[in-house]
């Protein structure tokens, strides 16, 4: 069966059309075959992923996440385009529901998301990922949910039925200056921890509970060095920091995300980068004595449940 296209990049007789823009993203619904789909890589602890869409209109410029376009086209138009999986809920219930026929004693393990943000501008209005939560919350898997969106406490009223829950927000760098060079149309950093916060003190204490919260610095941006200090103060509410190097050249697996942008602007903070290793140890070891009651992680330990 022919792979779909989609209108504006291409032309085929198996193109699906344009449905709307939402500021400046062409959006395209589509059915999915399925939700949940078998972890792998650097989340490989988990039994699935769950990505509520396709692409992301955060853009940023190096998200790994392009790599995985439909095409060529919509690769260099990445941020400009989201799929909606308007079937995601339907699917999801079934999907649980034969995961518990043949293993009715053993909740799986989901993280959300892995190539998208579920908590993009789209779903202010499409509100997938809150109809996947409430099903969710009836079969109680172990959730992961990554995202670098205040909008996730919109759904503070679902997320403390949850008894496994690790939310982690995406803040990968404490200066606004270079937030915007690197990435955007994503929201401010005031605006994520304030949400983070928002979140940490909304769970009330109930037996057989586990909820989690982690800021991920992932990929490790440049921070101005008069920011350093009040953004790690402000992390203290978390119980995990995770930290990852920014396109770490040994590293084969994150080829895909070098895109052209961020070379760039690679370029462009060279002060940072061309002592790189100096500038990630340097800000890891002022997390280690910052933070003494955080739990401070690398890469891919780092984004396990537990």
């Amino acid at each position: 069966m022919a792979k779909p296209q989609y209108q504006e990049y291409c032309v085929s007789k198996y193109t699906i059309s344009l449905r709307e823009n939402f500021g400046s993203a062409k959006v395209y619904a589509q059915n999915a075959r399925s939700i949940l789909n078998k972890a792998s890589g650097f989340i490989s602890a988990y039994d699935f992923t769950l990505n509520p869409y396709r692409g992301c209109q955060y853009g940023c410029s190096y998200c790994y996440a392009a790599a995985f376009s439909p095409n060529s086209k919509m690769r260099a138009d990445w941020g400009n385009w989201v799929i909606i999986k308007q079937n995601a809920a339907e699917i999801l219930k079934r999907e649980l529901e034969s995961w518990y026929n043949k293993n009715p004693d053993i909740p799986p393990s989901i993280y959300m998301s892995s190539v998208t943000d579920p908590y993009q501008p789209i779903e202010s209005k499409e509100q997938i990922t809150r109809q996947l939560l409430e099903i969710m919350v009836a079969y109680q898997p172990t959730l992961v949910i990554q995202t670098r969106s205040p909008m996730i406490a919109r759904d503070i009223d679902i997320l403390q039925n949850f008894k496994r829950l690790r939310i982690n927000i995406s803040i990968p760098t404490g200066s606004e200056k270079i937030r915007k060079d690197f990435e955007p149309k994503s929201p401010s950093i005031p605006a994520r921890l304030k949400a983070i916060g928002k979140l940490r003190y909304s769970f009330p204490y109930r037996e057989n509970s586990e909820v989690r919260f982690s800021v991920t610095i992932t990929p490790l941006l440049p921070i101005l060095p008069e920011d350093e200090a009040t953004f790690i103060g402000k992390l203290e509410v978390v119980d995990r920091v995770v930290i990852q190097d920014f396109h770490a050249s040994n590293s084969r697996s994150l080829v895909a995300s070098t895109r052209s942008e961020a070379l760039a602007l690679k370029e462009k903070y060279a002060w940072w980068y061309d002592t790189g290793r100096e500038s990630y140890h340097n800000f890891k070891n002022k997390l280690i004595m910052m933070l003494p009651g955080v739990e401070i992680m690398e890469g891919k330990e780092g984004f396990g449940y537990e």
